[in-house]
C-alpha cells in the first residue's frame, strides 16, 4: 500500500500526540504515505468514518462519551474491511473479551506502549486488510466471470469498500434524491434560491 490512512481516537490530546508522534518515527509500511487523523470524540470520529476510509483504528478504551469498544464496534459496521486496535490500560480479561467478540479487534496493545510493538501492530492490520480488500476483489472477479455478479455490482462494491457509504442514495416518495443540510455543508456544495 503506497497511501495508509489512520484514525487515532483518545480523549486525552497528549496521548494523540505521542501517537502521532510515534507515527512519524516509525512509520508502519516503509515507503508509504500516512495519513493521521485525530479525534478526542468518539460520535466525531465516528461522522469521519461515513466519509473516508481508514485502513487503520486505533481507539483508546476508557473514554467518557463512549468506550473503545463500542466506538470499534459503530466503526466496524461502517468499515468492517479497517483494522482495529484497542489501546488499554487495563489487562482486564472482560475487556479483552468484549473487544474480540463485540468490535472483532484484531490487537489490543496495553498502555504504555512500546513504539515498536504497536508500530509492528498497525503494520499486522494494514496487511491483513490490504490481504482482505484482495480477496474480496478475487472473489468478486470470479463471481463475475461466473455470471454470479454483474461487472457494475463488483465495481460498486469496489467503491463503497475505498469510500463507505458513496453508493447508499436515499430516495423520496417522489423519486427524487435526498440530500441532507449536513450532505451540502460536508461537500462545499451550496444552494442557490
Amino acid at each position: 500500500m503506497k497511501n495508509i490512512r489512520v484514525m487515532l481516537i483518545d480523549d486525552e490530546p497528549h496521548v494523540l500526540s505521542a501517537l502521532q508522534r510515534m507515527l512519524r518515527h516509525h512509520p508502519p509500511v516503509a515507503g508509504a504515505n500516512c495519513a493521521v487523523e485525530t479525534y478526542t470524540v468518539p460520535t466525531q470520529a465516528i461522522e469521519a468514518a461515513h466519509e473516508r476510509t481508514m485502513d487503520v483504528i486505533v481507539c483508546d478504551y476508557r473514554m467518557p462519551e463512549l468506550d473503545g469498544v463500542e466506538t470499534l464496534r459503530r466503526l466496524k459496521e461502517l468499515q468492517p474491511h479497517a483494522g482495529r486496535i484497542l489501546l488499554s490500560g487495563s489487562r482486564d480479561f472482560d475487556t479483552v473479551v468484549d473487544a474480540i467478540n463485540v468490535a472483532q479487534v484484531g490487537r489490543i496493545v496495553i498502555k504504555p506502549w512500546n513504539d515498536a510493538e504497536l508500530s509492528a501492530a498497525i503494520c499486522d492490520v494494514v496487511e491483513t486488510r490490504r490481504l482482505q480488500v484482495e480477496n474480496a476483489e478475487l472473489a468478486d472477479q470470479v463471481r463475475a466471470q461466473r455470471g454470479l455478479l454483474s461487472q457494475q455490482d463488483a465495481e460498486l462494491r469496489r467503491i463503497e469498500t475505498m469510500w463507505p457509504g458513496i453508493t447508499r442514495v436515499e430516495w423520496a416518495a417522489d423519486g427524487s434524491v435526498c440530500i441532507s443540510e449536513a450532505d451540502v455543508v460536508n461537500t462545499g456544495w451550496s444552494r442557490h434560491v
